[in-house]
Parts: C-alpha cells; sequence; structure tokens
C-alpha cells in the first residue's frame, strides 16, 4: 500500500525539519533527564513526577514519529508550476462571501503548515478544497458541518 503523501511548500518542510531537531536535541534529552530524576525519588508505583515525565516521553516520542512520517513523505509543491491567478499551496488568496464586505485573507499551505490563528489553511480543509483550482473572479461554494457558503475569488498572488 502506497503511503500517504503530504503536500506542502519547501518552506513547510524547513520548519517540520527545525522542529524535528528541536525535539530529538533538546526535548528528548530533557525528558530523559526528568526521568532519571524522578526514578532517584524511589517506589516508582506512587511516583507521580515519574509517571508524568513518562506521558511526556510517549508525547515527544510520537511528536518525532509524526514529524518523521510527514518529512519521509512530503511532496514539495511549486506555487510557480501553476497559473498566476489559479489558488494552489503556496499562494495567497483574498476572497469576499458573497453578500458580505468584508474579504477575507487566507495562505493556502499543506496540512503539517496549518495555522488558522496565522491565516494559514490546508489544502485538505473545506475552504482549501474549495478553492484550490480556481481562478481570480471564480466563486467557489465552501462546504462547512453546519451548511454552505459561496465565496468569490478577489485576488490570487504567491505567498512572499
Amino acid at each position: 500500500m502506497a503511503e500517504k503523501t503530504y503536500p506542502m511548500t519547501l518552506e513547510e518542510k524547513e520548519k517540520l525539519e527545525k522542529e524535528l531537531e528541536e525535539l530529538k536535541l533538546v526535548r528528548r534529552p530533557e525528558v530523559v533527564e526528568r526521568i532519571k530524576i524522578a526514578r532517584s525519588y524511589g517506589d516508582l508505583s506512587e511516583n507521580s513526577e515519574y509517571e508524568a515525565a513518562k506521558d511526556e516521553q510517549a508525547f515527544v516520542e510520537g511528536q518525532i514519529s509524526s514529524l518523521e512520517t510527514k518529512i519521509r513523505y512530503a511532496e514539495i509543491v511549486n506555487s510557480d508550476a501553476v497559473a498566476l491567478d489559479e489558488v494552489a499551496i503556496g499562494k495567497t488568496v483574498t476572497i469576499q462571501e458573497i453578500g458580505e464586505d468584508d474579504e477575507e485573507v487566507y495562505i493556502i499551505v499543506g496540512s503539517a503548515g496549518a495555522d488558522a490563528f496565522a491565516g494559514k489553511v490546508s489544502n485538505e480543509s473545506p475552504i482549501g478544497q474549495a478553492l484550490i483550482g480556481k481562478k481570480t473572479g471564480d466563486t467557489a461554494t465552501i462546504e462547512t458541518p453546519v451548511g454552505s457558503y459561496d465565496v468569490k475569488i478577489l485576488k490570487v498572488e504567491k505567498t512572499a
């Protein structure tokens, strides 16, 4: 069975690689040290510090594994390969909901780089799925769990 690929920009992949390095070289050794200290307290059956450190170790190892998989199966997307006015990963899109005055700006990224608070939406999100492949002037229907709405694509530009 083929592994899932993770479309992303080169910048997103580099960010994941830095995060992985931080986890392996800083967080992992910190957790190991906390486990050693907690183990020195004696009886492990009632040692909450030891349990907490072991839980954190499992969390960190899970994050490392997840990042390694995303990096290994990264598919670098070149936004220059699509038309200038076409929505794709690595593009910034300005949209306006039909019947509304407010404009919204989103950066389309791979799922690994999504950050709703920074305006970065995944290509797998309802907004990303609706917009990818559309061009300036097109209308897209965004399907959400509570219903759908139409937006007009006002501007598409390469993300700086």
